[in-house]
């Protein structure tokens, strides 16, 4: 922290202690609490158990679990390499041309994510792209939904390259595509799996447009924790909500670390 004194270092830590425990980890605790529970007794559940646990990483859970990453996995590529496409094409547009580009790409995040799955449902309930009962309209609204972020994050990274680099490679005779490949994307993979791991974290958890999309044979787990808990199985989707906090998390930390190995290259 940027404060010089030990009393406002002090200060600072129990201000951020104050406003972090209530707000941040303890629903996170209560949840995590609850998923090893049978019951409430007062205030905080009791009856300690694991067979929550069990229930969740087979059967239509697992299932759940795996849609999941399957459709995070997938709208996260492919947003990825749309949003990075669409960020090095800005970059050779007036200002003018880059903030029509960008509004237009964060059109889909400027409304209720629900309008965003009815235009999709709308757009694709009929030939000839009838998508609709299939896998695919759940990925390709997870994809429109998440491509905004991963424009901007690679928009303002390109921004930020230093153009010597593309002018000495050009200079010493590498073709725009070589520059593009071996220069222009190595510097910006830092950037690139920050915004992999952004979109893979807002997928995995989107539910407001997908709740109106999947088909009954491609429900994600977001959707089977939100039955769950409809139906009053609350220490169930108590357990099915720590297992998609743990995967989405390893999965950040997986990219985290590549990332630390592409800002040292």
């Amino acid at each position: 922290m940027l404060v010089h004194s030990r009393t406002g270092r002090w200060t600072a830590w129990a201000v951020c202690a104050v406003l972090f425990v209530p707000l941040f980890a303890l629903p996170l605790l209560v949840i995590l609490t609850a998923s090893f529970s049978t019951h409430w007794s007062g205030a905080f559940p009791s009856g300690p158990t694991t067979a929550h646990y069990t229930a969740a990483v087979r059967g239509e859970s697992l299932q759940a679990l795996t849609t999941s990453l399957v459709t995070a996995v997938t709208a996260s590529v492919i947003a990825l390499t749309v949003g990075t496409w669409a960020a090095l094409a800005a970059a050779a547009l007036g200002k003018r041309g880059r903030r029509l580009l960008d509004a237009l790409f964060m059109l889909p995040v400027a409304v209720p994510s629900v309008v965003v799955g009815l235009a999709v449902l709308v757009a694709f309930s009929k030939p000839p792209l009838l998508l609709n009962g299939t896998r695919w309209i759940v990925i390709l609204a997870h994809t429109v939904l998440v491509t905004a972020f991963a424009h901007q994050s690679v928009s303002a990274a390109v921004r930020r390259l230093d153009p010597m680099y593309e002018q000495a490679a050009a200079g010493l005779g590498a073709r725009p595509s070589y520059v593009l490949l071996r220069v222009k994307l190595p510097l910006l993979l830092p950037s690139l799996t920050a915004a992999a791991g952004l979109c893979f974290a807002l997928s995995m958890g989107e539910l407001s447009a997908t709740m109106m999309l999947y088909p009954p044979d491609w429900m994600p787990l977001p959707v089977l924790i939100f039955t769950a808990t409809d139906r009053g199985s609350l220490f169930t989707g108590s357990a099915l909500a720590v297992v998609l906090m743990a995967a989405t998390l390893l999965a950040l930390l997986a990219v985290s670390r590549i990332r630390t190995k592409a800002s040292y290259r």
